[in-house]
């Protein structure tokens, strides 16, 4: 089930009226109910695959707890556990990939093209889903979570449904205690709730659908896209991919609001770092700290030797790049991200002493601005490669940068645009950071101030948001979540 659909708007009422009227030891029932039945509207069939999943690093938890102190059979139920849990998410995610992959290196040696793919469903969320899980089972191996014994509650945790397809990726300690909670309808953040979960509609809909018109015209025809159309599609689709997952973010935020659970931030302003090693403590919180905590510093992280430092961060790029998708663009995409943040910190030294030479703090305003549009550059090259739907339309598009513009009216009649779409865009831009301000000063301002100015902002917010949906309901557009695929 969509968050931006028909179906959710009657979904959550009902289910926020069901589970605030049953008495508080049964409610777990309600919410683990209605997050299993989101996930199967979809296709009921898989959900087999998210229950083998539960049960597996349910069991792996209690057998762990069960085996005191033996760490030997502690390691081994940890192992089976990982490899029963990741051969689903390899099978179902990868095996494609794989097959390929295999079929391209017995081709560099005289063999022939792989003779066909399989036809695999990938299951919504299974990444997500999968690494919850592991970290569950991590924690308890490491002895800094205990296991949880109610499987009702762990299954809840797992299929929680405002964050269970495109996070955020929970930790058990910060999850597990909010649901078992006893809360009280009364003393419910509406407020709060509802201003997350506008956000949430505003920026995906009213902007990220929107800017995605232009964007889909363009990736789609790579060969024919000249340098300006180019250049304003991957500008634009920065614009669309953090607006459409920090915009499902938001609103899983604001509906976990309405039963009581508070998720973690995954966004912090990512476009205002200044280095990618920046960037990524800014963009996508969870999987980061996830990378970070279970298998940057397993692997040693900076304690050690610099060549093994450098490989530790290819190495988590490279899993993150993975992690996204089944394909080579992913995979370039999340080393060139290592490669920049390893450049990043071997000219550091070299950067500072060339700024202090000229006069100029390294932590002064010009040169941070500097630094910020330098980040963004980096980043928006490799959005080309994580748009792309392969390798060589990627390279085709970065081409056209240089060799490939074209006449004004081709390149306009290329993406699509109206002059009314241009204007829309151009406020929508303009209201976005506005409402993200928005947001966060009014948690540490008094809620009472400007309180005109906030009202109408949201206003047109909403209108935004209506507008837009309207119209792309009525013309068959798509607007799915972008993070679903993964």
């Amino acid at each position: 089930m969509l968050f931006n659909s028909l179906e959710f708007l009657l979904f959550l009422p009902i289910t926020f009226c069901l589970y605030w009227l049953t008495p508080h030891k049964a409610r777990y029932l309600v919410l683990l109910a209605a997050s299993y039945f989101f996930y199967m509207y979809w296709n009921p069939g898989l959900v087999f695959l998210i229950l083998f999943t539960t049960v597996v690093s349910y069991l792996a938890g209690i057998f762990m707890e069960k085996s005191g102190e033996n760490l030997r059979l502690r390691r081994l139920i940890l192992v089976l556990n990982l490899v029963l849990c990741l051969s689903v998410l390899i099978f179902f995610k990868y095996f494609n990939f794989l097959y390929a992959a295999l079929y391209d290196i017995i081709g560099l040696f005289g063999g022939g093209k792989a003779p066909g793919f399989f036809e695999i469903l990938l299951p919504v969320g299974i990444s997500f889903y999968t690494f919850q899980t592991a970290s569950y089972v991590i924690d308890v191996y490491r002895r800094k979570e205990k296991c949880e014994k109610h499987f009702g509650y762990y299954a809840l945790f797992v299929i929680f449904f405002p964050q269970l397809v495109a996070g955020p990726i929970e930790r058990p300690g910060a999850l597990l205690p909010q649901l078992k909670r006893r809360g009280d309808v009364k003393t419910l953040d509406y407020s709060g709730a509802f201003r997350y979960m506008l956000l949430g509609f505003f920026k995906k809909i009213a902007v990220a659908d929107a800017v995605g018109l232009v964007v889909n015209a363009v990736y789609e025809n790579p060969t024919e896209a000249g340098g300006l159309s180019a250049l304003v599609a991957t500008l634009l689709f920065a614009v669309q991919i953090y607006c459409d997952f920090s915009g499902y973010s938001d609103i899983a935020n604001g509906t976990a609001r309405l039963f009581g659970v508070t998720l973690t931030e995954n966004f912090d302003s990512p476009y205002r770092s200044c280095s990618i090693k920046e960037f990524w403590n800014r963009w996508h919180l969870s999987l980061s700290r996830w990378l970070r905590d279970y298998l940057y510093f397993p692997l040693g992280g900076s304690r050690c030797a610099p060549w093994r430092h450098f490989l530790n961060i290819l190495i988590v790029f490279f899993v993150s790049g993975l992690w996204h998708g089944a394909n080579y663009t992913f995979v370039i995409w999340g080393l060139l991200h290592g490669i920049f943040q390893i450049v990043g910190i071997l000219t550091l030294k070299y950067r500072n002493a060339f700024w202090q030479k000229l006069g100029k703090s390294p932590d002064g305003k010009l040169v941070t601005a500097l630094r910020r549009l330098m980040t963004f550059v980096l980043v928006l090259f490799t959005w080309i490669f994580f748009r792309a739907s392969s390798v060589s339309d990627a390279l085709l598009l970065i081409r056209s940068f240089f060799t490939g513009f074209k006449s004004f009216e081709a390149e306009w009649t290329l993406m699509a645009l109206s002059l009314p779409l241009l204007v829309y865009i151009v406020c929508a831009l303009l209201i976005l950071p506005l409402a993200e301000r928005l947001k966060k000063r009014e948690k540490t301002e008094d809620p009472k101030k400007d309180e005109r100015y906030r009202f109408l902002l949201y206003v047109i917010m909403a209108l935004c948001t209506v507008s837009v949906w309207i119209y792309l309901s009525a013309t068959d557009v798509g607007s799915s979540f972008i993070y679903f695929q993964f």
